[in-house]
Parts: C-alpha cells; structure tokens; sequence
C-alpha cells in the first residue's frame, strides 16, 4: 500500500505482458478483502506517462474525492487503487497545472529530449543504439533524403524489436480495436510507404494543431519525422494498453471478486488507460460481474470499439463489442473537441496503419476516437453535455457520452487538452456514474 493523499490506496504495478508479482498481487487482494470496504475505484493512466506523472495524476484527481463523498452524506466506504504499467511520457507534451516542459517544436527546431530518450530506452530495451542515431539525425535535420528515410527505418526497427520483421501482430487481439478484415495488411503503411510523404502528413498535422513550422524544404519534414517515432511509439503502447488489461488488470478483478464477492469496482482510465480498463472488463466471465461502472477519459482508441457492427463494413464489429453488458452500471464516456492528439494525430495515424490504398480522408468517421466525439454505432448511447450529466440522473447501463469539452480544454501542440483531466466536475462524474453519490 502506497500513500497519495488518499487511503486506503493500493498500487497496481505490471509489466508489459500483463504479469503482476504475485507478493504484490496477493498483498492487494488479501488488503482489499481485510479493509472493509465496499467501493474500490481503480484508475489507469494512458500512454505517455512515467511512474511519477502517473502517481501525482492520481493524487490530482484522487484529492476531491473524500470531500465530494462527505458533502452527499455517502455511507459507501471507499478505496482506491492505481495502475502502474510500463508506458512513457514524451517530454516535449505540456499537461495543465503540471511542471512545464520544453515544446516539441522551438526556434532551433525539433528535438529528442534527453527525458524523452530516457523514457523509450526504458519501454524498449536494448535500443539505445538506435535512440542515440535518431537523437542525431533529429538534431542536424541533414537535407538528405537519405537520411530521412534512414531515421524512418530506425523507427521501424526500434517498434518491430530485435529480430522481428513485422511490426504489427495481425493475430494479437490487444492490438485491434475492430475486428480486422481478411484484406487488411499486417504492417502499418507509415513504416512502408516513403519517409517524405508520410512525414509530410505528420507535419501538416502538427502545424494544423497549433505547431509552429521553422523550416521549409527537408526542414520542415523533420518535425514530421519527430511525430512519426511518437506515433511509432503510440503502437506499442496501443498493444500493450489491451495486453495488460485482458492478461493483467482482468484476472486480478476476478481474483478480488472471488475474495470479497460483494466489493464493487469502479474503473477509471485515461487515454490508452480507458483501452486497458475496457479490455478488462471485457475479458471478465460473468462470474466476475464485480464492475458497476466503466469511466473512460479521452480514451485513445476507436470510437467504434463497442460497436456490434461497423457502419462501413457490416459484417465485421468492434473488438470491445457489448462490453457494457460485463458492467452492472454505466460506461461513461468523456470527450472534448479540443484535444488535438485525438482530433487530428490519432486519425491520421490511424489510417496510417489502415490500408494505404484507402481514399479515405482524416475526416472520414472510420478514423475517429472515443475521446474526440464519443462512442459510435451503439445503440441506446445516451448524449449529455457535463452540466447536463452532473445534473443528473445518470443512465443505470448502458453507454453514455459525456461532452466535457467547457472543462477539458487547456494544452499546447501537439497534444492540445488530451491531458487536461484533472477536474473536480469529473471526479464528481465518477462517483455519480459509481452510484456513490447523488
């Protein structure tokens, strides 16, 4: 048990296959069935965060908690867990009320960070060759399109890992947010198609997000190429995001469910968190019912994950679909216009690891995410805006989108207010969606 503010809270550490040590497993079940409580609300941060950011994000969001609880009168007693997994946090992304740091793009021009260098050695081991070169290659920007194409293979490499070939699993369901169709490749077309076009749509993107353009020419293709190893990044994080939450967060619930049957879980994740904690309420047998509510906060995945059946292509559904009927409660659903890694970065990097023959636009809904516009394709989806929802009464089931854009709405290039969560109107949110106030 680590202290954040909060008690009594437990720390949910895992490794980038799912496994928890199993003292730290056993410790967490025998403490939760010992406590005496009746809620537990687990929180899972996204991608791009380290051990610390991801302790001070729950502390942050974490501190209303008690004080919303005892203003309602709530008789529910209530833990807290967080979720440690091994994502990584690019340090040129600025979060709202956290320390500030450089922007990706200055007047010299884009740069890996040596935090940031740190943190990819850490999520893919034995690469530092590999960070050291393109730190390099970043740094000159060589009008050469050689190199550009060399620091694009280099982010193929760095992701495929030594000795793999391709960088996508067709067959590893943590990977998918629909179900893939017999015609779709194996390998994202970023990684395939040539290193100028492909940075050039990562810079438009960058610059139509607020990011200022330095130089022109090769130059301005290199804040392009700085995307495409984030973006390169964001695919590891996206399999690994769905891994730990079937292979790892899923059975620990069920192993708490059996512990103490009546103990009620409320799962709250951030960016991939929110693909995470899906993946492991779906991956529940009934059995395990123990989740009333499912919280997903700019969550970074398809907004037609959930989906029954896909609106451009009938027979085939979403990866996560019905995942709502493995809640005893709502599954909220969080977005807000002013996120730009969801608005215009995700979309691209999507269709980017689609089909590179598709003319389909950025525009084109095949391409959105959940924390952008909400939930898709499901029907009974109720809508409200935040005033609307913390009014109340929430939906007892279902999925609900909540628009959150009048608070989530601070941050700079190239992620805009994707992180921007830590709110005590969404704190409210959970606790309404969990039933635990009214």
């Amino acid at each position: 048990m680590t202290g954040i503010g909060v008690e009594p809270y437990w720390e949910l550490t895992f490794d980038a296959e799912g496994d928890m040590a199993p003292a730290g497993r056993e410790a967490l079940v025998r403490g939760v069935a010992d406590s005496g409580i009746t809620d537990l609300v687990i929180f899972a941060h996204g991608w791009n965060n380290s051990r610390t950011f991801a302790n001070r994000l729950y502390e942050r969001f974490f501190t209303p908690f008690p004080t919303v609880l005892a203003a309602s009168g709530a008789t529910a007693r209530l833990g807290y867990g967080g979720v440690i997994w091994p994502s990584m946090r690019f340090t040129d992304e600025p979060i709202p009320d956290f320390p500030r740091q450089r922007p990706a793009l200055t007047g010299a021009g884009p740069v890996l960070e040596p935090g940031t260098l740190r943190a990819l050695a850490d999520v893919f081991p034995g690469s530092e060759a590999l960070l050291d070169r393109m730190a390099e290659l970043i740094e000159r920007r060589p009008q050469d399109p050689a190199r550009l194409e060399e620091f694009a293979a280099l982010v193929r490499r760095l992701v495929a890992g030594p000795g793999r070939e391709a960088v996508a699993r067709p067959e590893d369901p943590c990977l998918h947010d629909t179900e893939p169709g017999a015609d779709e490749p194996g390998e994202p077309a970023m990684f395939t198609e040539g290193a100028e076009a492909v940075c050039g749509r990562f810079a438009d993107a960058v610059a139509s997000g607020g990011g200022a353009e330095v130089f022109g020419g090769l130059g301005r293709l290199w804040s392009g190429a700085l995307e495409l190893l984030r973006q390169g990044s964001y695919w590891e994080m996206k399999r690994r995001a769905g891994t730990v939450g079937r292979t790892g967060l899923g059975p620990v619930l069920a192993a708490l469910a059996e512990a103490a049957p009546a103990l009620r879980v409320h799962l709250i994740g951030h960016s991939f968190g929110g693909r995470l904690v899906a993946f492991a309420a779906w991956g529940m047998a009934e059995r395990a019912r123990c989740v009333h509510s499912l919280t997903l906060l700019q969550g970074a995945f398809s907004h037609y994950a959930f989906a029954p059946r896909l609106p451009f292509a009938t027979d085939r559904s979403g990866a996560l679909k019905e995942v709502h009927e493995k809640v005893s409660g709502p599954v909220l659903c969080c977005h807000s216009r002013h996120d730009l890694a969801l608005s215009a970065l995700y979309p691209l990097a999507s269709r980017l690891s689609g089909d590179s023959q598709s003319v389909l636009g950025l525009k084109d809904p095949r391409w959105g995410a959940m924390g952008h516009d909400g939930v898709q394709a499901v029907d009974g989806c109720v809508t409200l805006k935040l005033e609307q929802a913390l009014a109340g009464p929430l939906p007892d089931s279902g999925c609900v989108n909540v628009d959150v854009a009048s608070v989530v709405r601070r941050g700079g290039p190239p992620s805009g207010a994707h992180s921007d969560i830590c709110h005590g109107e969404l704190a409210r949110l959970v606790l309404l969606a969990g039933r635990l106030v009214r």
